[in-house]
Parts: C-alpha cells; structure tokens; sequence
C-alpha cells in the first residue's frame, strides 16, 4: 500500500468499539437493512450488500436510514421481532470479516419528505386524505416543527409535528435501540441534525417557529435531538455509542435557495457561530460521534455534491468543529484518500465518510491497499441512479414513486441493489456478437457479452473508444468523467474476447459476420428552424474544441447540457447567456435536484443572464433575437451562439430479428439507460 493513505488503515474507538481503519461506509437511503418504502422486513438484498463491503475491507458500515415508523401502513420499527433475529445472524457475518456496523434511523424528513405530483392533489384535499391515510398518512410524513413550504411542492403548507408525536418517536427510538444492541449491532445513528431533515428542521431558526419547549432558545430548539440520545442511553446504557448525522452549516440564503462555494451571503440556518456551540451541546447530551458534512434541502448540493463542487467540499468547515469536541469527527463530501488520509494524519479529522463511491465499485478499499487504483471504477456524481429525485418550477418530486422506491441502484452498475434482475449468466452457446459504436453503451454491451462468453467485435468509426462522452466529459470540472473513460479503455483490453476495430465505420449491417449485432450508434443533434441557425456552433463542437468561441456567449437551450456549457464559460472567464422556452432551467425527470439546483443557484448568485420561456427567432454574426412569453422581441449582442437543443436517435439499422439497438440509438436518454440498457439486451443474447 502507498505510505501516503496509511493513516486511513490506523484503528479507532466511538466510545468502547474500536474500529479497524477510518473508512466508514456513510448512509444511502434505499440501503435499510429494514428495507425503505415497503412495511419494515429484514432486507436480504441489502444485507448481501453489505457483505460484499465487508469483506472488501471497509471499517465502520452505516447503512441507510430505516424510518422509525413505515411510509406505508404507519407500522413503528421496533414492532415485528422477527426481523431483529435476522438481523443478528447478519451481524455475527459481518463481524467475521472485522467490520463494524451502526443502525441509522430516521425521526422523518419534514417540509424535506420528497412528495411525488401525484401526491400533492390527494393530500391538498382532506377527503382523500383521510382515504388513504390507512396506507400512507401524508400529513405524518410531511410533519415539520411548524407550518413550512414544502421543499418540493409550492403547493403544500406542511402540517405542525404535536408533542405527543415527538414524544411517540422518541420512545421508539429508544426501543428499537435496544432491539438493535440486542441483534450485536454496534452502534446506532440518530438521523439526523442534518440536511434539513425533521430533526435538523427543530434546530434550524427559520424552520422553527414553535413557541412550546420544543422551540425558541437554543436549547429548545436541540431538545427533540436531545431527548432522543438521553433514551436511547437510558435504555440501551452509557456505553452504547451512538452517533449524530450532523450538517456544520446550513449554507442557506433562504427557502429552496442555497448559497454556492465561494458566494457570500446571509445565513438563515446554522451558522459557524451556532455550530461551534451546537457541537459540545449535542456532546454533553451523549452522542458519541459526529457524522459530519454542510447543506440542507435547500442547498442540497453540499450534502450531495455533484461534479460541479469541489472535491473535499466540507472538509473545512468539519475541520473547524473538531476544535470544539472531544467525541470522534467524521468528514464527507466528494472525499479523496489522499487528502482525507492527510486530514487523518493531522489530526483534523477522525475518519473519512465514503458513500456513493462504493456503488460504482464496491471493492475500490481492497483495490486501494493493493495500489490498483486505476482499476477503480470511478464515481461520477451524476445521481441518476442513486439519488434521482428530479424538481423543476411549478412541480413536485418527478421521479415515479417505483423509482423513488428503490434509490441507492447505480447508473454505472445495474447490479447494484439488483442481484437477481442484473446478473452474468454464461451463454448456452457461443455467439459472435458484433457491436457498432464504442460510446459507453456500446463497450459496455461488449463487456457483458464477453463475460458471458461470446465472441465480440467492437466497430468504433473514429480513432478512440468513447463516443459522445468524450465530449460529455470535456469541461474542467469533469475529471471524473473523463477516469471513466479512461477505466473503459483500460477495462476493454483485459478481454481477449473482444476484438476492437478503431477507424471502422460499419456502413452495411449485413456484411458483418455475425450471430447478433447491437447497434450503439448514439444520436445526432437536433436542428432548429430559425433564420441564421447556420451561424451557431453546435454544443458537441465547442465541448471538443473543435470550435473556439468569444468572450460573450449566447447559449440557445438550457438543459443540462445547455447549463453545463454555460458553467463552463463562465469558469472559463466568458459572459454566458442562456436562452430556454421552458419555465425553468433544466427541465428533466432525469436530473436530480442536487445538480440541477446546484447550476440554477450558480447562476442566479453570479448573475448569469439567464431567459425563460424565451424562443430564439433568428441567428446573427453578432448575436440573437429573441421573442419572450409576452410577445416582446430583443437582440442580445454575443459574439458566439451555442446551440443545445437536445438530440434525437440514430440507429445505423432497424431493430430485427438479431439486431438490437441500445442507447441513445434507441431513445436517447441519460447514462444510466444506457448502460442498465445495455445490460438488457446482453444478458439476453
């Protein structure tokens, strides 16, 4: 192993339980041990999960938060002792391999509680509210400290949490607790002063306005999360640890606005000041551990960070709070080893917190002590899979509630959290598969065919494997992108059952000799009838460099793309305009909040022109005019115009008998269709 991450593989204690190296698998909602959406169960999936983690050499495993009372049918946690059985068999596995695990629960989310469109009109209307409270009670899961705007619908007004429920999820904690100390687990997690979820909403000035014990002065504020450490010890005993998901600041500037890095503003949450004194408080109450990171809903970016935060964005503010602790401190938040190793070493933190990298590749600790970091399969922070809870203007949560149901999957990896949907399955005969296109699609479709024992012949038409994610991957923050491709390149030549074909462009299916073809060919950019559109340079070309632009810049379209260049610019020291006939900057089911939120504040703090619902109606050498919503037209002077669009399929042949069309070539859509499309059709052949 390279001395420089030796620091991570040191031992530590939370309280009495010494842990083995200071990596800890943070939690991902949709990895419960006690399942997610559905009635409380011991989840076998998730269990074998977290094995694999296990015997892949992480120290501290916390899986995803179990809700103290089920979202469906309202049944508590602690009820149904059959599950707490499972659970210790699972323990005693685990701790063969030398990990150690703490339970996390939940108190709720809140004004934070993600509720789907079709939601919103049933519990506006009390009737139908009352309805269907027997399977789930929406005015329980959207509870908050006092009536708030939903984070996710402006059409909800969430419902004040009573003292006698907080005094119901306080004695739950504590008896599902010691059901869970019972089982061997180590630890429990309290979730969580964090995020914005409901017990973060008790704490946090502008989310409480209660006038009762739980709300006012500092300390009634903290109280719910108090009251909830105090039982748990009370029934569990002092020398149970549990730990604390704690944000250090709020990083908010108001409701569904946050404050990006760098920007200054006025903190309407926890500010340092109050963090600093939070701390010690919630020490002196008895948690044990501090699982540590910044943000809440409404900057939700610094809890999920996408590829447009730094890396280690937290570390800092997690750094400082340590001064004013003697319990254990743990940093996440686009992590490195590296640094979170150096961090280690110095004493500024305890342990680094890891959470979605072990989805895109669940043995990178052991490929990390081994020194093969390059055959790490990156995490690129896209959350199409994991996280993809998607809002624009004027809607709730976009994700459908069966994808909502089981988060915490990976676009890069469909196995993940799907072992018996997404499998390899040797092939009963042999086939010759060719595969035209070596964008991620197409390579990932060799993969699979390859590891299923065929014979495959991958067609790429240009001099490198990549397709348009090459172009995808170009901006300057895409670093992780751009590792992936490179993982891809280096992962195609490990298979001698693959045969790659650089400068071969397939322009006659049937002159391939083949027993399946998968057409991967992507999809080209759409066209825009409006006067001048010749003038523009398409988005593929400016990402490729292929094109060089001015200072000022029009980009025509704001989807993710779209903003995405218009960020890039912006970094790049250029003036960006972004023109969308849309009412709102990317407007997509696929993108989660985290990063289309992100990019929406970005511009809006550093003043990006930004006009919605505004179509371009001609294209000049100097710049654009345009029409808005009320009929008014204007020129906007730019010395360069992007064009983002959007991009429509083009498959080289018709879908037939053995020939499959995967990807973009099919419908053009995000990484994760891609590759779990791919997956698909390979797993079939």
């Amino acid at each position: 192993m390279d001395q420089q991450y030796e620091a991570l593989f040191t031992p530590w204690k939370i309280g009495n339980v010494e842990i083995k190296n200071r990596i800890v698998m943070c939690p991902m909602g949709g990895t419960s041990l006690f399942g997610w959406m559905e009635p409380n169960h011991f989840d076998k999936e998730a269990a074998a999960f977290f094995i694999e983690k296990a015997k892949n050499n992480v120290g501290l495993i916390i899986p995803g938060i179990a809700p103290i009372r089920d979202t469906f049918f309202g049944k508590w946690l602690y009820q149904g002792e059959k599950k707490f059985d499972e659970l210790k068999e699972f323990m005693d596995e685990i701790h063969k391999y030398g990990a150690k695990l703490f339970i996390q629960i939940t108190a709720g989310m809140g004004r934070s509680w993600a509720i789907s469109s079709p939601l919103v009109p049933v519990h506006n209307n009390p009737i139908l509210r009352t309805l269907v409270k027997p399977i789930i009670d929406t005015s329980h899961e959207l509870a908050s400290p006092s009536p708030l705007p939903s984070r996710w619908s402006d059409k909800i007004t969430t419902p004040e949490l009573t003292i006698a429920q907080i005094e119901e999820i306080v004695e739950a904690f504590a008896k599902t607790a010691y059901l869970c100390k019972k089982a061997g687990v180590d630890g429990i997690e309290v979730h969580a002063v964090h995020e914005g979820y409901l017990l973060d909403q008790f704490t946090l000035p502008y989310t409480n306005k209660r006038t009762d014990k739980y709300g006012g002065s500092f300390e009634n504020r903290y109280r719910f999360a108090t009251d909830i450490v105090k039982a748990i010890k009370e029934r569990c005993g002092q020398d149970f640890p549990v730990s604390l998901r704690y944000s250090v600041e709020s990083k908010v500037k108001d409701f569904c606005v946050g404050a990006v890095p760098g920007e200054e503003y006025v903190e309407i949450g926890r500010n340092m000041a109050e963090s600093e004194k939070a701390v010690k408080y919630l020490q002196d109450a008895g948690y044990d551990m501090l699982n540590a990171d910044n943000g809440t809903y409404d900057s939700w970016y610094w809890a999920h960070p996408p590829m447009y935060m730094p890396q280690n964005c937290n570390l800092e503010d997690v750094a400082h709070i340590k001064k004013f602790v003697d319990i254990p401190v743990v940093c996440a938040g686009r992590m490195e080893p590296d640094v979170g190793a150096k961090a280690i070493a110095e004493g500024r933190i305890d342990a680094m917190g890891v959470a979605r990298q072990f989805l895109a590749d669940d043995q990178w600790i052991t490929k990390l002590i081994e020194e093969r970091l390059e055959d790490i399969r990156p995490c690129i922070c896209c959350h199409n899979a994991c996280f993809n809870m998607a809002k624009y203007k004027g809607t709730a949560n976009q994700q459908t509630i069966p994808d909502t149901s089981h988060i915490a999957r990976c676009a890069l990896d469909p196995r993940v959290m799907q072992s018996k949907k997404y499998k390899i399955v040797p092939a009963k005969r042999q086939k010759r598969i060719a595969v035209i296109g070596g964008g991620i699609g197409g390579m990932e479709a060799a993969m699979v065919c390859a590891k299923r024992g065929h014979k495959v012949d991958l067609y790429e038409k240009s001099d490198k494997l990549g397709g348009v994610f090459i172009a995808a991957a170009a901006p300057s923050y895409k670093e992780k992108d751009r590792d992936l491709i490179a993982w891809y390149n280096r992962e195609i030549k490990r298979y001698g059952a693959i045969t790659v074909h650089l400068n071969s462009e397939v322009k006659d299916i049937n002159e391939l000799k083949a027993d399946e073809i998968i057409v991967a060919t992507g999809a080209v950019a759409n066209k825009i009838p409006v006067k001048g559109a010749d003038k523009a340079i398409e988005a593929v070309d400016f990402l490729l460099g292929n094109k060089t632009v001015g200072d000022s810049v029009v980009v025509v379209g704001g989807g993710l793309t779209g903003c995405e260049i218009a960020y890039e610019l912006y970094l790049q020291g250029k003036k960006p305009t972004i023109i969308e006939m849309q009412n709102d900057l990317i407007v997509s089911d696929k993108i989660c909040l985290a990063n289309a939120s992100f990019l929406r504040d970005f511009f809006a703090a550093n003043k990006v022109p930004v006009y919605l619902e505004t179509k371009t109606t001609e294209i000049r050498d100097n710049g654009v005019t345009i029409a808005t919503k009320d009929g008014k037209t204007m020129d906007i002077a730019a010395d360069s115009v992007i064009l983002s669009v959007g991009y429509k399929p083009a498959p080289l042949a018709p879908k037939a008998k053995h020939v499959h069309i995967i990807g973009d070539a099919n419908k053009v859509g995000s990484l994760r269709t891609v590759i779990w499309g791919a997956w698909d059709v390979a797993m079939k052949l």
